[in-house]
């Protein structure tokens, strides 16, 4: 809770990508309280208000994952919505002649968007969420500790590039709208 409510405000990108992280940690415990109590809670070095505070975080998520039916696969609609607020913001983004550079950097992330999702059977994702998967994939390997060939590499810090410029733009919007009504008119 702690650390995702800074990511939240600091970068949308991490912040999903943890989010995903903590709906697989929770699954891991089997969507149990009790089990994230002990094995993750007890473990952060926080006074009884804060374990509490925590505690009820986790209570919310599992029930949402619980309700929204992802206990077992699949990513919260508070998770989703993140996708497709920076999906509205990419879409507005390409269209503007405001900011050639985030097109540039998309088109150069294009081709390995299209191969990864060749590998993956062709499924209709979005652009975006093939890259927050990609890239979840490349956190899952660094965890295990397995090995990624050099031209993963080089995707994924094309991807990664891609990703980071956009979540730039979403903070930037936050603080101080990209897009006036002008803009709109024009797109």
């Amino acid at each position: 809770m702690f650390t995702a409510n800074k990511l939240r405000k600091e970068n949308i990108a991490e912040y999903l990508l943890y989010m995903w992280q903590v709906e697989d940690l929770l699954r891991a415990e089997n969507l149990s309280i009790e089990s994230i109590e002990k094995n993750i809670i007890s473990r952060y070095p926080i006074d009884d208000q804060q374990k509490a505070e925590l505690k009820n975080w986790y209570e919310e998520l599992i029930e949402m994952m619980r309700i929204e039916g992802v206990k077992e696969k699949g990513h919260l609609q508070i998770n989703n919505n993140i996708i497709i607020q920076l999906t509205d913001l990419h879409q507005m983004l390409l269209k503007s002649v405001k900011y050639p550079e985030y097109g540039a950097e998309f088109y150069r992330t294009l081709p390995i968007i299209v191969e990864l999702r060749a590998k993956s059977g062709g499924d209709a994702k979005g652009e975006l969420e093939t890259c927050f998967n990609a890239l979840y994939g490349m956190l899952m390997m660094r965890l295990q500790k397995r090995e990624m060939t050099a031209e993963t590499m080089k995707a994924m810090a094309q991807i990664s590039k891609f990703i980071a410029l956009l979540a730039s733009y979403f903070h930037k919007d936050k603080i101080k709208p990209l897009f006036d009504k002008d803009d709109y008119d024009n797109l």
